[in-house]
């Protein structure tokens, strides 16, 4: 424990042996450690652009509290960019606002949470590269943000600082975002997909650009999707899962390395639940609340231990109580049903939040917090809440 003045102000906490050195190098104590989080939002790693909500552009390499308020309702990351949900329907972002992906009529980036117009009806959110994905309590869909290549949906490639909703239709559910590319459930249970196509990540058997949605094949059981940077993975209800597109390093899952611009089923096992893409890489929790991953694995991202690159799923572990898990585009994090918060992968913008900039290619724990509920992770930060 080591109590000392910095800048004029008192600080007490339990300090690093890294830090202590450094101090001791410097003739200086450096910026206290966080102080605990009971509740609310958190975040940490890169803030460039102040995409940690923060107030400055920092970055932080352990959990940091954004406000005081503990009404945050779901998350969701660009690649520079933050997205949430309160539980009154309002909706807030801050970050990197270059083509209006914030949705504040502007291209300033903000480096604290503003609010997206005075709504109090959106529901379910998504952060593509550089634009912005969003589902109202009524159905309808709306985005906003780079549109170069139609990722919007809006039939043309303008882009938007302002929500502008997709058709008339009520009935979207899910959705997600990628690199100039958008994917979304419909209460049916049918997927659309819409944006670039170079690598056919769209699904549509073929890689011609849409800029308006367009559904993949006539089925009627899709239940979640995941889109990484040029590739696209998605689960059905009866528990198998998809994937197509980009498919250099494996991130199919496939055992090749052939790209596939038609959804093609990962093994034949009927309990995948959960998905998440990272860059060129995927992460799935299964049912029984084992974790698995597959694709590029330079940095450890696929938290197997090593950094080999697998093309076909691997488990993480043997370990049965994983809950969530999202990827960032080199790293991962996950959340076990105890509620504790797990990372591992690159962490050069201390995006695993364990108060260091290591490598790890195993999870790792972050903290002791029990209590953690929802994450999300942005190109090199994470955002979290805690209840």
């Amino acid at each position: 424990m080591a109590t000392t003045l910095v800048s004029g102000v008192q600080y007490s906490g339990i300090w690093t042996m890294q830090q202590v050195n450094a101090a001791i190098a410097a003739s200086t104590w450096p910026v206290a450690p966080n102080p605990p989080i009971a509740a609310g939002l958190a975040s940490w790693g890169s803030n460039s652009v102040g995409q940690l909500g923060l107030g400055d552009t920092l970055s932080r390499s352990s959990p940091s509290q954004v406000g005081s308020l503990v009404n945050w309702l779901d998350l969701a990351s660009g690649r520079f960019h933050s997205i949430s949900v309160k539980t009154d329907g309002t909706l807030w972002t801050w970050g990197s606002n270059s083509v209006g992906q914030l949705g504040l009529g502007n291209t300033t980036n903000y480096s604290s949470p503003k609010q997206v117009g005075a709504l109090t009806a959106w529901l379910t959110i998504a952060g593509g590269y550089y634009h912005t994905i969003a589902v109202k309590t009524d159905g309808t869909l709306w985005t906003w943000g780079q549109n170069g290549s139609g990722q919007l949906g809006l039939g043309d490639t303008s882009a938007r600082s302002s929500p502008v909703q997709v058709g008339g239709l009520t009935t979207w559910s899910t959705v997600a975002g990628g690199d100039e590319s958008t994917a979304a459930i419909k209460t049916d249970g049918t997927l659309w997909t819409w944006g670039y196509n170079a690598q056919g990540q769209l699904g549509l058997g073929n890689t011609v650009n849409r800029s308006s949605p367009v559904q993949v094949g006539a089925l009627t059981n899709w239940s979640m999707v995941t889109m990484g940077k040029y590739s696209t993975v998605s689960v059905k209800t009866d528990g198998t899962v998809w994937s197509w597109g980009y498919n250099i390093v494996g991130q199919l899952g496939l055992g090749n390395t052939t790209y596939y611009s038609s959804p093609k089923q990962i093994g034949a096992l009927t309990n995948w639940l959960i998905v998440s893409s990272g860059g060129y890489h995927t992460s799935s929790v299964k049912t029984n609340g084992q974790l698995w991953s597959w694709g590029f694995n330079n940095s450890g991202q696929l938290g197997d231990g090593t950094n080999v690159v697998k093309s076909s799923p691997v488990q993480i572990g043997s370990l049965t109580t994983w809950y969530k898990v999202d990827n960032g585009t080199t790293f991962g994090v996950a959340l076990k049903t105890d509620g504790t918060f797990w990372s591992w992968g690159s962490n050069g913008s201390g995006q695993l939040g364990l108060s260091n900039t290591t490598v790890y290619s195993s999870p790792k724990q972050v903290g002791t917090v029990t209590t953690w509920s929802k994450l999300s992770a942005g190109n090199t930060n994470v955002l979290a809440i805690l209840t």
